[in-house]
């Protein structure tokens, strides 16, 4: 379709406001416009009128009419799609259909006409889309705004007790002399200012030229965003972050230059043989079901400290079922494998490298069905008829035998959108800036394998909760693949050593 312009006028044929998409006159497009009441005719159900150069697209907005200008040649399925998003953006940004509330916000709405059509070709775009686009919501501009203050606050703040100050050597002054005017202080002078309810309020009048004012911390440039040193700056900042739905730790508001230490959870009794056995899962599931895509690789590493255990063979244990597929290092002995489920190298005198991680073994598996899932997710919004959608959503654990940590769901809200949770298993967040609810898990396991949450949003579409993405990470292993034993090459004996098994996620989201 080309479209060549979008207004909404009155059904007189007075334009309110008008968007041109196309290259044309202004007469032109007056001239169109004007043309169209009279091509209305009474007592037909149609929402379109042709000419001899273009279409007219229409639809009722009670005293008003959504109004859309095509070419002829434009498919008027398209069209008629199109009026309706056309239709649906002008109760987001004005409370009524009035000619005086639609004027009001013109600019609004035209900014919506743009993220919908341009060059005269439709975007591929839906209303909470528009919604994003229009507000140009920044945390940065945020986070600007509110040291901005903070350092405006702290200056006058300063000024005020620089005032006081002053004003206090001046009455000192006079009581002990009787000086007036300017001289003293280091010659310094001041005027009082018009006060209001307070007599201390005045401003300092430099009498010198080698006196300079202290001045007030300017907002342009980088610097505006270095965080005050004193206590007092970062509480209110982080008060005013908090306002705004942020969960802040004094630890990330660190100024520059001051190293924060973060520690991380180490591995306890790592023995001179370790092994690590590392699986990552990629998950795309439709909102109606149906695996669209799943797909596990996993690798085992071995790592050896102590040189006299490098000539070592490591026993495995294949118990999966599913049709994983295996592959071992090109320097590993696939025969020793692929009979004896062992991995070692194909020169049984020649040692594994010292002190560093050698991956042996990697897999791969690839499902389609949603018995493969380590857990699922049912995500069920419905609009209550209010403006309103209530949604209900539950998790159920598909594998048993897998015990999932720090479970996170993140749901994405309509902008602006403040949920009202009536119930919940386990706990929840709402972080206004990314316009998600978190809900969180600390363990899913067999004994509790099942749990759900319902909450409602106002002005919102099911469409606004999608996609949602999942995290969790596990120390029991997707595939039934283990280490069973450390053998020497030598004779057999068994060697003293420690895996490690961590499986997560990489990608796990609910389209």
């Amino acid at each position: 379709m080309v479209l060549i312009a979008a207004a909404v006028c009155t059904k007189a044929g007075k334009t309110i406001v008008s968007r041109q998409f196309v290259e044309m006159t202004k007469a032109r497009i007056e001239g169109l416009l004007a043309a169209f009441p009279k091509l209305m005719s009474t007592g037909k159900q149609h929402t379109f009128v042709e000419t001899e150069s273009v279409r007219y697209v229409y639809q009722p907005l009670e005293k008003l009419y959504m109004l859309l200008i095509t070419t002829k040649a434009s498919n008027i399925l398209e069209d008629l799609e199109t009026l309706r998003l056309f239709a649906r953006v002008i109760p987001e940004y004005c409370k009524s259909m009035e000619e005086v509330e639609i004027a009001e916000n013109a600019f609004n709405l035209i900014f919506a006409f743009d993220e919908i059509v341009a060059l005269g070709y439709r975007e591929s775009v839906n209303l909470a889309q528009i919604r994003t686009f229009v507000e140009m919501d920044s945390h940065e501009e945020k986070v600007y705004q509110a040291v901005r203050l903070t350092q405006e606050r702290e200056a006058k703040n300063k000024m005020r007790e620089k005032a006081k100050e002053l004003q206090r050597q001046r009455m000192e002054a006079n009581k002990k002399g009787g000086v007036k005017g300017p001289g003293f202080g280091g010659g310094y002078g001041f005027t009082s200012s018009p006060s209001v309810g307070d007599s201390a309020n005045f401003v300092p009048e430099p009498v010198k030229p080698a006196y300079t004012a202290p001045q007030k911390p300017t907002s342009a440039g980088p610097r505006a965003m270095k965080l005050s040193g004193k206590s007092r700056d970062v509480d209110s900042f982080v008060d005013q972050l908090k306002e705004e739905g942020e969960n802040v730790t004094t630890a990330s508001l660190a100024a520059p230059g001051v190293k924060t230490v973060h520690t991380s959870p180490q591995i306890i009794n790592t023995e001179p043989v370790h092994l690590r056995q590392e699986e990552r899962l990629t998950v795309r599931v439709g909102r109606d079901g149906g695996v669209q895509h799943l797909e596990l690789h996993g690798l085992v590493t071995l790592h050896i400290s102590d040189e006299k255990w490098g000539c070592i063979r490591v026993q495995l244990e294949n118990k999966d079922t599913r049709g994983v597929q295996l592959q071992t290092h090109p320097n590993v002995d696939k025969e020793l494998f692929r009979t004896r489920a062992q991995i070692g190298l194909k020169n049984p005198a020649k040692p594994f490298p010292l002190n560093t991680d050698v991956g042996v073994l990697k897999w791969r598996l690839q499902a389609q069905d949603e018995s493969a899932l380590p857990i699922s997710i049912n995500c069920w919004p419905s609009e209550n008829g209010e403006g309103d959608c209530d949604v209900n959503i539950e998790y159920e654990l598909e594998q048993e035998n897998l015990e999932l940590n720090d479970v996170q769901i993140n749901i994405p809200l309509p902008i602006g959108g403040t949920p009202v949770v009536g119930e919940c298993d386990g706990q929840y967040t709402h972080e206004a800036r990314r316009n998600t609810l978190v809900w969180s898990l600390p363990l899913v396991d067999a004994s509790s394998k099942s749990g759900s949450m319902e909450f409602s949003v106002h002005s919102s579409t099911p469409a606004d909760f999608f996609p949602l993405q999942i995290s969790f990470s596990s120390k029991t292993p997707y595939a039934s693949i283990k280490v069973n034993e450390v053998l020497l090459v030598e004779d057999d004996s068994p060697v003293k050593h420690s895996v490690e098994t961590v499986f997560f996620t990489e990608n796990y989201e609910i389209v």
